[in-house]
């Protein structure tokens, strides 16, 4: 008679999460450039081997538009929220942190759309950029002035990493990273992109 098997009773230690939020404002200008669907659709006809149907005509309004990370409603604009995340890893770095450990130890969470909305009125703004093939091309993209605010929804992990070392990455990531294009982690002249941990 075959012997009745031992239950095996597992303890699962107690992963406690919890979300912090806090609040930045832009000390410097944030320049937007959301890849639009044009673009990827030029990509992938490319990729495709289809023949090119030409340049049109520049369009400077519309290109503006299409920089934008417009939410569903149509009416409020963001950023990514990875865009943040991205931020605070690479300032965990500079504090001897390891990168990708703080990967899955927070998350700062979209509102909706892999977006965080950015509060601020985006105006257009013109600017003369090189190409990978070396060309010259002037590129008109969304830009926020400085004094827009965001608020960051961090879920992390409890046993990972504290409130006040989320704060000091979020501190240190608008000092030195920041967000956006011609930000000080993309470019060695970049300036925008900057922020600040509001008080209130």
């Amino acid at each position: 008679m075959a012997k009745k098997k031992e239950e095996v009773v597992i303890t699962i230690p107690k992963i406690e999460i919890d979300v912090v939020k806090f609040r930045v404002r832009g000390i410097t200008p944030l320049i937007v450039s959301k890849f639009s669907e044009k673009a990827k659709q030029m990509m992938l006809d490319k990729q495709m081997k289809k023949a090119p149907t030409g340049k049109e005509a520049k369009n400077p309004e519309q290109q503006y538009l299409e920089s934008l990370y417009m939410f569903p409603d149509g009416k409020r604009t963001g950023f990514p929220a990875v865009g943040f995340k991205a931020a605070m890893v690479r300032a965990g770095k500079q504090l001897g942190m390891v990168m990708t450990d703080l990967r899955g130890r927070f998350h700062v969470m979209a509102q909706e759309s892999d977006l965080v909305e950015i509060c601020g009125e985006p105006h257009i703004r013109e600017d003369m950029v090189r190409l990978a093939t070396g060309v010259a091309d002037i590129r008109f993209r969304g830009e926020y002035s400085a004094g827009w605010e965001a608020e960051l929804e961090i879920q992390y992990f409890v046993n990972g990493i504290s409130k006040e070392q989320l704060a000091q990455l979020v501190v240190l990531a608008g000092f030195s990273c920041g967000v956006g294009e011609w930000r000080p982690e993309k470019s060695n002249s970049g300036s925008y992109g900057l922020f600040e941990l509001c008080n209130s």
